[in-house]
């Protein structure tokens, strides 16, 4: 059995200067995307319709606006919307913690959607280059989640090697360290498997539906190791949130799938 070794969160300090751990894994996570969006852009798919790197760097900032707003708002409505209902002044107060993943994907979605409609582009065109390159920045921010040593797992069976115990869950019951589960998973595999996936030309729509269904599925298994959020609980059916919000991201993602199969999405339709 293990301790988690409680690492510092502040990495650097310079004076009244703090800058913390997790906020360097999501300069890594943006970092990584926008490595790997360009190599996506020079794709021949990509190539021919004129992206390039002014494109990325415009779609990454578009990005980040989506995840910011959209991670906070899915946490508030998503998780805490009696809380946070009753006290609006804290809705923004990010810097106190609460993002959820969920809110974050619709927030860069509609982030998408407002880009390809002002750069007169097809949605998925814009969504299939993004995809294979979030799975990375979510690997980092998984890394990010066990130095801060939160978001821990449910218990495990102490004989197991990697049972780890988190200080911070204010108990001392060795537990399965899901946040390196994430990171594999929803991280570093889903991103092999899409990046493989989409180095063949591809239906339009197809990426798109492929990460939908990847990173649904491989959250649903996790979420079963991942201690559930206190103020919530399981659900009907003994699910968690975390799961309850990915079913309809499996379904949709396999709706876009199947229809991309069929070639239901046309660049030339240019709608966003």
């Amino acid at each position: 059995m293990l301790i988690h070794p409680q690492f510092d969160p502040i990495a650097i300090a310079l004076g009244p200067l703090k800058i913390h751990w997790y906020g360097l894994t999501y300069l890594a996570a943006f970092a990584l995307f926008y490595l790997f969006a360009n190599a996506r852009a020079k794709q021949p798919f990509f190539a021919q319709r004129g992206w390039d790197r002014q494109m990325v760097e415009d779609v990454l900032f578009f990005g980040v606006m989506g995840v910011v707003l959209g991670g906070r708002l899915g946490y508030v409505l998503f998780y805490k919307p009696g809380y946070y209902f009753s006290h609006p002044s804290e809705i923004l107060a990010v810097w106190q913690g609460g993002m959820a993943f969920h809110g974050g994907l619709l927030g860069v979605i509609t982030a998408m959607a407002i880009y390809a409609k002002r750069q007169g582009r097809h949605f998925f065109e814009v969504a299939d280059l993004v995809a294979p390159c979030v799975p990375i920045g979510l690997a980092a921010g998984r890394f990010g989640n066990f130095m801060n040593g939160e978001l821990w797992g449910r218990a495990a069976d102490p004989s197991l090697p990697w049972a780890m115990v988190f200080p911070q869950s204010g108990t001392d019951i060795a537990r399965h360290p899901s946040q390196i589960y994430q990171f594999g998973l929803e991280g570093l595999l889903l991103f092999a498997l899409l990046w493989l996936y989409a180095r063949r030309a591809r239906p339009l729509g197809a990426v798109s539906g492929m990460f939908l269904m990847g990173y649904g599925s491989f959250r649903f298994i996790a979420e079963y190791f991942r201690e559930p959020d206190s103020f919530l609980g399981l659900l009907t059916f003994n699910m968690s949130m975390g799961q309850w919000l990915c079913v309809p991201m499996i379904l949709v993602g396999a709706l876009f799938w199947g229809m991309a199969q069929k070639n239901a999405f046309r660049p030339e339709d240019r709608k966003a």
